[in-house]
C-alpha cells in the first residue's frame, strides 16, 4: 500500500495558515520535492514531520544514508517557499548536511 499524499488544495491551505498547520504544510513540501527531485541520492530530513529521498543519481535502501540533510520545519519552509537561499543560511541556524553530495540540495531550492 502506498503512501497517504496530501492533496495540492489541502497543501495550500496548509501553507496559508502557518503556523497553525505546519506538519501538514512540510508534509506538503517534502512530497513535491519527492515528486519534482525522484532519486535517492540525499535523504531530506524535516524533524518531526517528515523524510524523503531526492535527486537522481543514487539508490540508498537500508541503513544509515551516505548524503543527509537535516533542517528545522521553519527554515525548511522558508527555503521551499524560496524566502531565502540556501547560502543566506547562517551557520547554526537549523541546517545540518552530511555526505559529500549533501550540498546538492541546493538544487531542490
Amino acid at each position: 500500500m502506498g503512501k497517504k499524499r496530501i492533496s495540492a488544495q489541502e497543501g495550500e491551505a496548509a501553507l496559508a495558515n502557518l503556523p497553525d498547520q505546519l506538519p501538514t504544510a512540510v508534509r506538503y513540501l517534502l512530497q513535491q520535492i519527492e515528486i519534482r527531485h525522484p532519486g535517492g541520492t540525499v535523504e531530506l530530513r524535516v524533524p518531526p514531520y517528515g523524510a524523503v529521498q531526492c535527486i537522481a543519481g543514487m539508490d540508498h535502501r537500508r541503513g544509515t544514508p551516505p548524503n543527509v540533510v537535516e533542517i528545522t520545519p521553519e527554515l525548511f519552509i522558508d527555503l521551499a517557499l524560496r524566502r531565502i537561499t540556501l547560502s543566506e543560511v547562517p551557520a547554526g541556524a537549523g541546517l545540518m548536511l552530511s555526505g559529500s553530495r549533501a550540498g546538492e540540495i541546493a538544487s531542490v531550492f
